[in-house]
């Protein structure tokens, strides 16, 4: 699948090794211990069908990955994006306690500064 602008991708159908080139490339079919796979000729079938027409595309919810699980397994899934979400869940309470922090550290800056920069005021007035 091909991003294209507007959350749409085209379906294409190309040879491996067009695809990846000179990369390394490995077979995932790590949901097999979670879900059933469909067989082959369903999914062959699938896909044809759906080579060379749009479909909604959307990274977190509807990416290449989801699309490729789909058709495996009959359910549309991304690991990377569910890996993504657990991170963000115990990442995010950290990032804003340290921004809580900061936010008080700053505060606490004005306030010793507004402090400390009128007594220097008021020694120059005398």
């Amino acid at each position: 699948m091909i991003a294209v602008p507007h959350e749409k991708a085209l379906v294409k159908k190309d040879k491996l090794r067009v695809v990846v080139g000179t990369n390394k490339w490995k077979i995932n079919n790590s949901l097999d211990e979670e879900y059933e796979p469909r067989p082959a000729h369903i999914i062959v079938t699938n896909a044809y069908a759906l080579v060379g027409t749009e479909v909604p595309y959307c990274v977190l919810r509807k990416n290449c990955e989801h699309f490729a699980t789909e058709q495996r397994y009959g359910k549309a899934e991304s690991r990377q994006v569910r890996k993504a979400k657990e991170t963000a869940k115990v990442v995010a309470p950290g990032a804003l306690l340290a921004m809580g922090v900061m936010g008080l550290f700053l505060a606490l800056a004005r306030l010793l500064r507004a402090l400390f920069g009128r007594r220097k005021e008021n020694k120059n007035e005398l």
